[in-house]
C-alpha cells in the first residue's frame, strides 16, 4: 500500500456526510487515499477514518473494502473483515496488518479535517 498524501475537509452538514451525525454509521469517500477513505462515527464525539483498501492484499479491485455500519470487508477470496472502531481484523486467523488510520481533527461547525 502506498503512503499517499491525504488532506480533505468533511462537512457533516452536506447530504453525502449527514449520516455521520449518528453513531454506528459510516460512509466511503472516493478519490482519496489508496482505495478511498472510510469514515465512521464511532461515538457521540468521535469520527475515525481508515484507508479503504485492505492492507493485507496488494492493491486491486478485490482489495477495496465494502462498508456495512461499523465493519468493512474486502472482496477478495478470503473476505477479510475489519471493525471500524480499532481497525482490527475480525477473522479467526487475523492477518498481520490492521487498517491504515488517518487523523481526524474537529475544526468546528460540524466540519472535520482528515489527514495523514
Amino acid at each position: 500500500m502506498l503512503n499517499v498524501n491525504v488532506n480533505v475537509n468533511v462537512n457533516l452538514n452536506l447530504p453525502q456526510f449527514s449520516q455521520l451525525q449518528f453513531t454506528g454509521n459510516s460512509v466511503r469517500l472516493e478519490g482519496q487515499g489508496n482505495g478511498g477513505i472510510i469514515i465512521a462515527r464511532t461515538g457521540s464525539e468521535t469520527l475515525r477514518a481508515w484507508d479503504g483498501a485492505d492492507p493485507n492484499h496488494a492493491f486491486s479491485n478485490c482489495s477495496l473494502l465494502s462498508v456495512n455500519a461499523l465493519t468493512a470487508t474486502c472482496g477478495c477470496e478470503d473476505a477479510n473483515e475489519y471493525e471500524l472502531l480499532s481497525g482490527q481484523n475480525l477473522g479467526q486467523d487475523p492477518e498481520p496488518c490492521t487498517l491504515l488510520p488517518y487523523r481526524v481533527e474537529f475544526v468546528g461547525d460540524n466540519q472535520y479535517l482528515i489527514t495523514n
